[in-house]
């Protein structure tokens, strides 16, 4: 695409307001570098809007504090930023009709396990769409960490830009996420559709490690590792290597398996 479409997509979504339900380290990250880049973000939690006003502050006048169902209906594209565990708790009536990015991978826990994904009958991805029938669901931000988004973004056609994977069964709302993040400074790498999205899920080789670089050899217990890992400035990863590992990508059990 040339520079007068790549002006014209980043004017068209300057006026986009981005949603984000959950503002945990992803959420709050990917708030942060959406207003840097100029996007209008309201924020939503669990608890209430004045719990956020701290973070409100923070991030400027662009942002501001709603509730989920508030934030599900103003929203242009919603990220929802919540447990795997509580995607039951997203505001279903309100996110009929909207493009949903889902950012979250499976964990189980002595207290919640799905068996549909342990089974890998279905993904994630898969769970959350068939819960938010009404919408429709975009695979991204879940396999790069926010230390590593704010650091990695670059202007589009830099030679060091990083690509980020997306997947989904609607090519409009791909196209939409796919057109966010390239205002955030990514580039995007198309895996298919959600029954695919395991090629960028936990146990994958696409899964953070490319986009961290080489943990310290001294690092030896997990706790130590987590830690680096979510300060690491990152590396940037091309779109090359995204394919290359998301085609060599073997499915094996679902989840974060330690």
């Amino acid at each position: 695409m040339g520079h007068a479409g790549r002006s014209e997509r980043r004017t068209q979504m300057s006026s986009t307001t981005l949603s984000i339900i959950g503002t945990g380290r992803v959420g709050s990250g990917l708030a942060r570098r959406a207003v840097d880049a100029g996007l209008d973000v309201i924020l939503s939690n669990s608890r209430s809007p004045e719990t956020l006003a701290r973070l409100v502050t923070e991030l400027g006048p662009r942002t501001r504090a709603a509730t989920p169902a508030e934030a599900a209906g103003a929203g242009d594209l919603v990220l929802a930023s919540v447990p795997l565990s509580a995607h039951t708790l997203l505001p279903r009536a309100e996110l009929a009709g909207k493009t949903v990015i889902d950012p979250m991978n499976y964990a189980p826990t002595p207290n919640w396990q799905a068996l549909e994904l342990d089974s890998n009958e279905l993904t994630s991805s898969e769970l959350v769409q068939r819960h938010l029938a009404g919408a429709r669901v975009v695979k991204a931000l879940h396999n790069i960490g926010p230390t590593q988004l704010l650091n990695l973004f670059r202007p589009a056609g830099s030679p060091d830009r990083t690509a980020l994977p997306l997947s989904g069964d609607d090519p409009d709302a791909k196209k939409e996420v796919a057109d966010l993040l390239d205002v955030l400074g990514f580039d995007t790498v198309d895996l298919g559709t959600l029954a695919e999205s395991w090629r960028s899920e936990p146990n994958t080789p696409l899964y953070a490690l490319p986009y961290l670089g080489q943990p310290p050899a001294d690092l030896t217990a997990v706790e130590d590792v987590v830690a680096w890992a979510q300060q690491a400035p990152g590396v940037p990863v091309p779109a090359a290597q995204v394919k290359e590992l998301a085609t060599a990508a073997v499915r094996g059990p679902a989840g974060f398996r330690m």
